[in-house]
């Protein structure tokens, strides 16, 4: 075996350029850029960016990374929350938003293939033109890629699933270089092992993802959004229930407690009262909404909801989605200067009150600004601190906050996270929750990656 340099670097940056060119960047600019995602946790430059715009690209680096056993780091949109796509020292940046491009639409199949930086506006944009959509993912813009490693979901999740149920294939480049194909666009198959499930949700761990084949959807005919307001968060979570146990195919629920409520007021110009609320959309047949919206509304008027507000109008649910989507930049508009550390668990729906209300009882005893909201049909929900610039002690008792609400959803039989990730902010979550399973994840971890050089320090810490 050929001894590797003393000092890597000159080597690497040398071996990648020769073979990438003028997508390979050295610039401070670029690498800060790129070096870290949309959470608070720490990230340094990583030696150079490559430029992807291909499955070969991806695999030319990952072969030289390999071989000079430096890390790689993967990274597209960065819209993640845990430190999933943050660099460390002396790694190199793979940089997937150049692989933009929508590889096949199977209109008769309900699928699509695109590369890993298609974000999916793009892809509705383009779907919408054959009478389709994906509506799967987070409520901001993400790319297919980053969705599909995180295994995200976000407001449409109690209809159509997340990302785990949507992706039916993938193009994967290991950590040597090797590219592989797994699943394909049937619906099913018993072939072999489910390797595509392996990948997503992987967070660039075990093999970058390069390509992903999708179901997609077809846009229903009509869509109706109701609002409504309640005494008690305990109230909500008792509609949400009685509305999936009467079988009510709800295509997004969303709770905001009364903060959040008085936020979005004040950043979108909404006069909602300022109260623990419900968002609900319908979507089918104009007859089968109005159906879907009466049943909740019963159900709401049931356990003392008040002002039933209802619109089909798309520009008036638009608004209303938007201002669901943007609660981050409202919370950080509370306090002038600060950041945001939006965190997640899941639990099991019977549990959903009980474990928001002792969260929020937490959060209103240490005197820690952390509005909820949640996607409520199955089990999730997000804690946001506010963190005032410079405040050591508000960041402090945000962390042991959080992991008291981490603990809280697993003695509740929930996750660590329902659709952020581990990253590198719950790797320690991570071996709570699973204990027992880490030898395993490691085993495959050092089966597919035995030089450790895939996105080090994420999801498993060690």
């Amino acid at each position: 075996m050929t001894a590797l340099p003393a000092d890597p670097v000159p080597a690497v940056l040398e071996a990648l350029t020769a073979a990438l060119g003028a997508k390979v960047s050295t610039d401070d600019a670029v690498r800060s850029a790129r070096a870290h995602d949309s959470s608070h946790l720490p990230w340094e430059l990583p030696l150079a960016v490559v430029h992807c715009t291909s499955t070969d690209d991806v695999s030319a680096a990952l072969s030289i990374c390999s071989r000079h056993g430096v890390p790689a780091v993967p990274i597209a949109a960065g819209t993640g929350l845990e430190g999933g796509a943050n660099s460390t020292a002396g790694s190199i940046c793979l940089d997937l938003s150049g692989m933009d491009k929508i590889l096949c639409i199977g209109v008769g199949d309900l699928d699509a293939t695109v590369q890993a930086g298609v974000m999916k506006s793009s892809l509705n944009a383009a779907l919408a033109g054959h009478g389709l959509r994906f509506p799967v993912g987070p409520g901001v813009d993400a790319s297919v890629g980053g969705m599909a490693s995180t295994g995200a979901s976000g407001t449409t999740a109690v209809r159509f699933g997340t990302m785990k149920e949507n992706v039916l294939g993938l193009t994967v480049v290991l950590a040597d270089g090797t590219v592989i194909k797994t699943g394909g666009r049937s619906r099913k198959s018993a072939a072999g092992y489910d390797l595509t499930h392996l990948f997503v949700g992987a967070e660039g761990t075990l093999g970058i993802l390069t390509e992903v084949t999708l179901r997609v959807y077809g846009i229903p005919e009509a869509a109706g959004v109701a609002i409504c307001s309640f005494p008690a968060l305990e109230n909500c979570t008792a509609v949400v229930l009685a509305a999936l146990e009467s079988g009510v195919p709800m295509s997004r629920v969303e709770l905001l407690d009364d903060v959040t409520v008085d936020a979005v007021n004040r950043y979108s110009g909404l006069r909602l009262p300022v109260m623990p609320t419900l968002i609900f959309e319908f979507e089918g047949s104009a007859a089968n909404i109005a159906d879907q919206a009466a049943t909740v509304r019963g159900l709401v008027e049931r356990h003392g909801g008040t002002g039933w507000d209802y619109a089909d109008e798309p520009g008036h649910m638009d608004r209303i989605w938007r201002a669901r989507h943007d609660v981050l930049p409202s919370y950080a508009a509370l306090v002038p200067g600060s950041s945001t550390w939006s965190t997640d668990v899941c639990v099991p729906i019977s549990r959903l009150a009980e474990c928001i209300t002792l969260t929020k009882a937490d959060t209103d005893s240490h005197g820690v600004l952390a509005p909820i909201v949640g996607h409520v049909g199955d089990g999730n929900f997000h804690l946001a601190f506010v963190l005032p610039p410079g405040d050591v002690g508000a960041l402090a008792a945000a962390g042991e906050i959080n992991d008291r609400l981490v603990a809280r959803a697993l003695s509740m039989g929930g996750t660590s996270t329902g659709e952020h990730g581990i990253g590198l902010g719950k790797t320690a979550s991570l071996v709570k929750e699973h204990a027992s399973a880490i030898p395993v994840m490691a085993a495959i971890k050092n089966a597919l990656d035995p030089r450790g050089i895939l996105n080090p320090g994420k999801v498993l810490a060690g």
